[in-house]
């Protein structure tokens, strides 16, 4: 795998200023009720969710220093408001939050100061690291805003899209991998990487067949058509109580109307993409599918497995499924490219070596795996980051179309708890 070297600071202030102009994006049409929403666990208070951006990069890029915070926040009270790691989340809100303006002037302002750092002659290695950190973490929260707007019914965002493939249909069948020992997860000159993907591991896959695209709607259709939401011989017993507390009988955003089914896109009802993968569905709806089907979810070894290496050796893997080039609109659906899912036989340009499709972009994909440290496990300086979600919470891999490209490599770990369906995530399956 080449190595990804750290970025410069004009990188860097690059990274900054896209994320900070896609906030602005998500929020600017913002005001009134919408800046609180309703208290659901699976969402911030958007007023909240944008402070929390400035305070994160003002910890760490202007007050952190030798293992310790040294300097005090420019904004009063920062740390009591906007500190995810002590502020429960469902007290958010009731805090007594700066309005909208004040807010996003405390973002410019830090910004401001972080940015002039980075103009000068003598940067260091700490600066860098921790700019390119907020950076990301600023990109995350993003993505996970966009998912608040979905799940809140608010319109979609406003994107500037980018030209991608017109491939459309399914792409159904499965490849054979003949799997053998390789090294799972992030090796050490490969550049940033979060604290869960390191180590670079040895681990031995056996020979598998894996779909080549995700599972689509109209499939899913097919297990939703022979109730297998009322049929309890199809799920686990953590997942029959899931059901039937959540009273689910299809995915969330899916309902019938005059015998047709639509779907919810942020505030529009579409018609169902048949071709598209299906999203919304969580880690317990894709344990039933496959159970229906006969077939189960790829283990975490086996997705990287599939999407890394190459038919030469286990031991020769890719920084993306269709080698070292960084993503492209061609490659894969990430944000900027569409501002929705393409059908599965789409962005064939971003095939691994194995012949699997889209295995960075369009949906995120379930695997069968907890989201467990690697071995040698020792947590970066962001400590709550992994660490406080080892052993309750399910692995996925490989992006969705609201993940910024600069983000994501074969071995990006996402991680949420089993009952979640408000990420944009779907799955593929293996053969038994």
């Amino acid at each position: 795998m080449t190595p990804n070297p750290v970025p410069d600071s004009t990188a860097l202030v690059q990274m900054l200023h896209a994320a900070r102009q896609r906030t602005l994006a998500l929020a600017g049409d913002l005001s009134g009720e919408r800046l609180l929403g309703p208290r659901l666990k699976i969402v911030n208070p958007p007023l909240w969710e944008i402070g929390h951006l400035g305070w994160f990069q003002e910890h760490w890029c202007l007050r952190y220093q030798d293992g310790v915070v040294s300097k005090p926040s420019m904004h009063a009270n920062a740390d009591g408001l906007y500190n995810s790691a002590t502020v429960p989340h469902a007290t958010r809100w009731d805090l007594p939050l700066p309005d909208i303006d004040a807010t996003l002037a405390y973002l410019r302002q830090v910004l401001e100061r972080v940015l002039e750092r980075l103009d000068r002659q003598d940067v260091t290695d700490h600066l860098r690291y921790f700019a390119q950190l907020a950076a990301f973490h600023e990109e995350m929260h993003c993505e996970a805003f966009t998912y608040t707007r979905q799940t809140l019914g608010y319109p979609q965002p406003a994107l500037t899209l980018q030209a991608a493939p017109g491939t459309s249909g399914a792409l159904p069948g499965d490849t054979g991998i003949p799997g053998s020992r390789f090294m799972q997860g992030a090796a050490p000159d490969t550049g940033f990487v979060f604290d869960n993907e390191k180590w670079a591991h040895e681990v031995e896959v056996r020979p598998f067949c894996m779909s080549r695209a995700p599972v689509t709607c109209a499939e899913f259709l097919q297990f939703v058509d022979d109730s297998g939401y009322l049929r309890r011989k199809w799920w686990s017993a953590a997942g029959w109580r899931w059901r039937e507390d959540a009273d689910a009988q299809s995915p969330v955003y899916w309902h019938k109307s005059d015998g047709q089914w639509l779907q919810r896109h942020y505030d529009a009802e579409i018609s169902l993409m048949p071709d598209a993968p299906v999203m919304h569905v969580n880690w317990f709806e894709a344990e039933a599918y496959c159970r229906w089907a006969g077939r189960r979810l790829p283990t975490e070894a086996e997705w990287e497995f599939a999407a890394a290496t190459t038919r030469l050796s286990g031991e020769d893997k890719r920084r993306y499924p269709w080698g070292e080039t960084a993503p492209e609109p061609r490659h894969a659906n990430l944000y900027g490219v569409m501002n929705g899912c393409a059908d599965v036989a789409a962005f064939d340009a971003g095939d691994s070596a194995w012949g699997c499709r889209q295995m960075i972009g369009n949906v995120w994909e379930w695997t069968a795996d907890d989201f467990r440290p690697y071995p040698g496990f020792v947590a970066d300086p962001y400590k709550e980051y992994s660490e406080p979600w080892f052993g309750d919470h399910k692995v996925l891999r490989g992006g969705c179309f609201a993940t910024r490209a600069g983000l994501l490599r074969n071995t990006w770990r996402n991680f949420y708890t089993a009952d979640r369906r408000d990420v944009f995530a779907g799955f593929r399956t293996c053969a038994k």
